[in-house]
């Protein structure tokens, strides 16, 4: 019973004080159907269709049915992949790599009811065996997690977007 009063007690603090989600201040930024356009890096073919994979699948987990055909679109988001990049981060006693950075920038253009440009880098660290190699696998996931983590910082920054 005392937990039920408390839960009562902090939805309508939550309430009176005029809080609202941030998913709120994305659909005003958003509103409705939404197309989603990827340019990658043709330098490295085989990494851009897996950054533009990710970046269509991570989109469709977070709008879901919201994602239509270009024609159908009420808000057009235009991806653009700066930067991809392996950095080195730390070296065991022998010299060899034993931990790895990977960093990618993303450029969203936001084209409908609101409009914006948004830029955001999006990291991944992780260690490898000593006296081995980036496995492809290794690769793969480092570049859809800093993918997915470079999208949520787009759709926070969108937030503060659609809040203002």
């Amino acid at each position: 019973m005392l937990r039920i009063f408390a839960a009562c007690l902090l939805m309508l603090s939550f309430i009176g004080c005029g809080y609202k989600p941030a998913s709120s201040y994305v659909k005003s930024s958003i509103p409705g159907t939404i197309y989603v356009h990827v340019d990658v890096l043709l330098r490295d073919p085989e990494d851009a269709l897996l950054i533009k994979d990710t970046i269509v699948r991570e989109f469709a987990r977070r709008f879901g049915n919201f994602l239509v055909p270009y024609e159908q679109a009420q808000t057009k988001i235009y991806v653009k992949v700066r930067s991809l990049s392996f950095i080195t981060l730390e070296r065991n006693i022998y010299g060899y790599v034993d931990n790895y950075r990977t960093k990618i920038a993303l450029e969203f253009d936001v084209r409908g009811k609101k409009e914006a440009k948004i830029v955001t880098n999006g990291y991944y660290d992780f260690a490898i065996e000593p006296n081995s190699i980036i496995t492809d696998a290794m690769r793969f996931r480092a570049i859809k997690e800093a993918s997915a983590k470079a999208i949520d910082k787009f759709i926070s920054q969108l937030a503060y977007v659609g809040a203002h």
